[in-house]
């Protein structure tokens, strides 16, 4: 059964048992959403994912490009790989440092 997790994406064909995914877990997802390129999946059930912004500096008057990345609970039924982008969104705390899940995965 998959729930409807409260924004338009695409829900994954596979069935998990994760109870920390938010298609077929009891995980509730929130806040903020961004969309970036998995870096490295060698984590176990986790995945780092960084996407660039820029930040105007009113000094120099000019744009500086820097890269942000966080960690990300990968579940089962989506499982990226490195190279992938997905969207993510966070979610309460699974881990120290992971605050994200993987939504959608968006090119492989």
């Amino acid at each position: 059964m998959k729930k409807n997790i409260g924004i338009d994406v695409k829900a994954p064909q596979k069935i998990c048992a994760d109870k920390h995914c938010p298609f077929h877990g009891s995980l509730s997802v929130h806040g903020r959403i961004f969309i970036g390129k998995v870096v490295s999946d060698k984590m176990s059930k986790s995945v780092t994912v960084s996407w660039d912004r820029t930040i105007f500096v009113p000094k120099y008057e000019r744009y500086e490009k820097q890269r942000s990345k966080v960690k990300a609970h990968n579940p089962e039924c989506i499982s990226v790989r490195a190279g992938d982008v997905v969207k993510i969104m966070q979610c309460r705390p699974i881990s120290k440092t992971k605050h994200f899940v993987v939504v959608e995965s968006l090119e492989k």
